[in-house]
């Protein structure tokens, strides 16, 4: 059987589409492009209308490439409007985000039979060099504009030794560098007997055998203790990045959106990592036009996330979301203003980048090649060119040489 992933949304999402696709290729099934495949498995993301429709238009053209593909969709999507997609040409199976442990075997049972068990899955299956290591799924939060708690369920946490356990399987087979992430990472271990937490992880995970390093997927900033900020900057194992969404920069909309800190923490904290850790990469997301965003509130978080010390952005224009808190606010913002308010802030996003960036040129970094190794990311999520002459997933330290008109450097 020849197969085909295609993948929307979060890091989670791409950890579930690895053990899907680990499972497929035990089976003895092999990867292929869409037009050529028996089976495609679609795995949605709903955070956005745009992600919704970016599904949709995707289902429609395989199905049109490819007639006779059977094609499953699963993901938050999925879940959560499984109608909307029933009827999209090509379409055999929906898969709840609760079904997705058991979609290969429910789906392949029902055409083949096992095949013979293949190689465990290698760098750069599925085009990642490093590996998404699902460590907790699921959220018990109720942000105003997040639907995703509907989708994935309560907060549940693979126990420490099956992370170790899996960090030791994954190792051996050759990789270098895996992403820890969880919908709510911070709530890692709170469901646990007896309870854990992330910090606990990370100390066992530091304690493991080897060279392999953990890079921390998104964090809410309340979760961010200083227990963790500390295990990043004097462990050794863990890359200095962080990812935390602010969301918005102006206190009274965080309130309305049902985050849980203001702007004044959020800025206490991403001043005390650049303090301890000059080189940390720091990531937020952030939404334009959440309903009832004023101009005024609107421009006050522009000058607040112009002020961080950040080094990447993430933007989302505001999406109703049936069934959250949100789609009941009132007023609606115009799309055509959230669109405006949206390229303001990336602009802003820009600016903040290329100050990071700049600030990097002259540094030299642990990192890993990625692709055809002419690429490193550094273990502070810089992607540099580097010369031809390196193979995919070696550990190297790259001297960062211009950031004009990309970041490029050498290998040293």
């Amino acid at each position: 059987m020849k197969y085909s992933i295609h993948t929307f949304g979060c890091r989670v999402n791409q950890a579930d589409s690895f053990a899907m696709e680990e499972r497929l290729r035990a089976r003895g099934a092999v990867a292929a492009q869409p037009d050529d495949a028996n089976l495609v498995v679609v795995n949605t993301c709903t955070v956005t209308s745009a992600a919704d429709q970016g599904a949709r238009l995707l289902i429609r053209r395989i199905a049109r490439r490819n007639a006779s593909a059977r094609i499953v969709v699963t993901g938050c999507y999925a879940t959560r409007e499984p109608g909307a997609l029933a009827s999209l040409p090509g379409v055999v199976r929906l898969v709840p985000n609760s079904g997705k442990d058991t979609l290969i075997q429910d789906v392949c049972g029902a055409w083949e039979h096992e095949g013979p068990c293949g190689p465990p899955i290698e760098p750069g299956v599925m085009g990642r060099t490093a590996f998404p290591m699902r460590v907790q799924t699921g959220c018990d939060a109720h942000c105003a504009f997040c639907v995703i708690p509907s989708t994935r369920g309560h907060s549940r946490s693979r126990p420490i030794s099956d992370v170790l356990a899996e960090v030791e399987r994954l190792a051996l087979a050759g990789y270098r560098e895996l992403w820890l992430v969880g919908v709510h990472l911070g709530s890692y271990g709170r469901d646990l007997q007896p309870a854990q937490s992330l910090a606990s992880l990370l100390r066992a995970l530091d304690g493991t055998r080897g060279s392999v390093s953990f890079r921390i997927g998104s964090l809410e900033p309340m979760d961010c203790s200083p227990d963790v900020v500390a295990m990043v900057g004097q462990s050794g194992r863990f890359t200095p990045h962080f990812h935390l969404p602010l969301q918005h920069g102006n206190d009274q909309v965080l309130g309305s959106m049902r985050r849980p800190y203001s702007v004044g923490f959020y800025r206490h904290l991403v001043g005390d990592i650049r303090a301890r850790l000059p080189h940390a990469s720091i990531g937020t997301d952030v939404i334009a036009g959440f309903p009832g965003e004023s101009e005024a509130e609107a421009e006050a978080s522009e000058r607040t996330v112009a002020s961080l010390p950040l080094s990447y952005v993430h933007v989302f224009p505001y999406s109703d979301r049936t069934g959250t808190a949100a789609a009941a606010m009132s007023p609606k913002i115009d799309p055509t203003v959230i669109k405006r308010r949206a390229a303001r802030m990336r602009e802003i996003g820009g600016r903040l980048a290329a100050r990071f960036t700049r600030s990097q040129v002259g540094s030299t970094r642990p990192g890993l090649t990625l692709d055809d190794g002419t690429t490193v990311l550094t273990d502070n999520f810089l992607k540099v060119a580097v010369p031809p002459g390196l193979p995919r997933n070696a550990r190297v330290s790259v001297h960062i040489d211009t950031d004009s008109p990309a970041l490029a450097g050498r290998v040293v």
